[in-house]
């Protein structure tokens, strides 16, 4: 057998991007995700896009959102394509929203995860991430009649030096 390199790029997630980012969620998210490109003109958050150079099609996604602790960087949103998970690309992703964060000066970076998710745990932790609390969240999420109902977990949180 024989291992596929491939190429990356990340840039901006862009609203033309969000029809081919059904991967990412429901309807119901990816209306959150255009309303949250809206910040991006404020400056409060950078929303990225993880693309294969041959295709400039997103692969993974996720947001920064620098208003929600004076001086961090906290990372969210974050999600790859189902069938690319573990060929390197959330690292990637992870990578590139680290150098976000320092691009603006910042040396912290923060994220919650929920804790049954242990495969994304294993990642942070892997990239340096430490975790310092915990904390409930939830959201509302669709079903797939299109019902809106409020999901309810607990999360990890965990930080990073990226300096």
């Amino acid at each position: 057998m024989t291992d596929m390199v491939l190429k990356l790029s990340v840039r901006d997630l862009v609203h033309a991007d969000l029809v081919s980012c059904g991967w990412a969620g429901s309807d119901h998210h990816l209306v959150g995700v255009a309303g949250q490109l809206e910040r991006v003109r404020t400056g409060d958050v950078d929303y990225l896009a993880v693309c294969p150079a041959a295709t400039d099609i997103p692969v993974a996604k996720g947001g920064v959102t620098y208003r929600v602790k004076e001086g961090v960087g906290t990372l969210w949103q974050l999600a790859v394509h189902p069938a690319l998970q573990s060929c390197g690309i959330g690292t990637f992703l992870v990578g590139a929203a680290e150098a976000r964060i320092r691009d603006r000066g910042l040396r912290q970076a923060e994220l919650a995860v929920e804790e049954d998710n242990s495969r994304a745990r294993a990642l942070y932790e892997r990239l340096g991430y430490v975790a310092y609390d915990r904390r409930p969240d939830s959201w509302d999420e669709q079903a797939p009649d299109g019902s809106l109902h409020r999901y309810e977990t607990m999360c990890t949180l965990m930080r990073k030096e990226v300096d």
